[in-house]
């Protein structure tokens, strides 16, 4: 399971009483297939996987997987303690996901060496592919990140720290190593609104990210990502200057908001996704106008630099 691109974290939609509307679900993953991402991954972070029992966890799988229906890999998420990840894992498997992707342990600080244990202990579960993802108290460094190669169903890790300087010592000593898994071993930017780092990322071979904003806006975040591939400076500049620098000041005014406001800006499209669960906060009215006022500022930029120039302009 090696994913190159545009990586998509679909939303948690829950019913006024509380529940997982799976019919709201298999619209808001049917759109974001639609918009050509090279994975989806269920249950994770912006998918509020630790508010999820077990059961709802399986409901939320099943619904991507029949979804997708084999036109693109399912990711589901599993993390907490060492026995419930391995519970969850089970059972995504069951559901027929694709792969894992390993959340940080909860709660307990160890070493690198103890995060490797806790890694190969929820690998054991399933055969499936896992990508860990290193994040809070799940750090590794590079002589731990070399012994995942080792576990043989571990794919890569997904970087949510925003330690560049890290994250290059772990990947030029994994593709250095001379182990046989070194090539294929995957490494993904895995941190908030992405595409603010995307460039630094890709300048140190880690060319994927997972995109919040793909949930809510698709058309913005595929135009960004196809300009981030091509070079286009001016597309990447503008919708960085006029769309993802101020959704990140908005977002980092109330903590959980990198939950929160992709899931108002999916209601904002369209799609009743309901409210986040606790201890989350949605997002404040006068928040969701700001949200709703950075689309139409994002879009209004996107056309302005994409939209030909015409017959008279050209001729002048």
């Amino acid at each position: 399971m090696l994913l190159h691109g545009l990586l998509s974290f679909p939303l948690t939609p829950f019913t006024p009483d509380d529940e997982v509307d799976t019919g709201v679900l298999a619209d808001h993953v049917a759109q974001q297939i639609a918009a050509g991402p090279a994975g989806l991954f269920v249950a994770c972070g912006t998918g509020e996987y630790t508010a999820l029992n077990l059961d709802e966890y399986r409901r939320v799988v099943r619904t991507a997987v029949r979804e997708s229906n084999g036109r693109l890999p399912v990711v589901a998420g599993a993390g907490g303690g060492p026995q419930q990840a391995r519970e969850f894992a089970r059972a995504a498997a069951e559901c027929g996901a694709d792969g894992l992707l390993l959340l940080p342990p909860y709660l307990v600080t160890s070493t690198p060496a103890g995060l490797i244990r806790h890694v190969a202990y929820v690998a054991g579960a399933t055969g499936l592919p896992l990508v860990v993802y290193q994040r809070a108290n799940a750090v590794l460094d590079p002589a731990s990140a070399l012994a995942l190669l080792d576990i043989p169903t571990v794919a890569g890790i997904k970087d949510g720290r925003g330690d560049v300087d890290a994250m290059t010592r772990l990947v030029t000593t994994v593709r250095g190593s001379g182990h046989p898994r070194a090539e294929g071993f995957g490494f993904l930017n895995g941190l908030p609104t992405a595409e603010v780092s995307a460039t630094a990322y890709r300048a140190i071979g880690v060319p994927s990210y997972s995109s919040a904003a793909l949930c809510f806006v698709p058309d913005l975040a595929t135009a960004f990502h196809r300009a981030h591939v091509a070079g286009d400076e001016l597309v990447t500049r503008t919708l960085l200057a006029e769309f993802y620098l101020p959704l990140v000041a908005l977002r980092d005014k109330v903590a959980g908001y990198a939950v929160a406001l992709p899931k108002a800006g999916a209601i904002l499209a369209g799609l009743p996704m309901g409210s986040v669960r606790p201890p989350l906060v949605d997002a404040a009215p006068e928040h969701v106008e700001q949200l709703a006022a950075l689309i139409e500022a994002g879009r209004a930029a996107l056309r302005r630099v994409t939209t030909p120039l015409v017959a008279s302009e050209v001729a002048a």
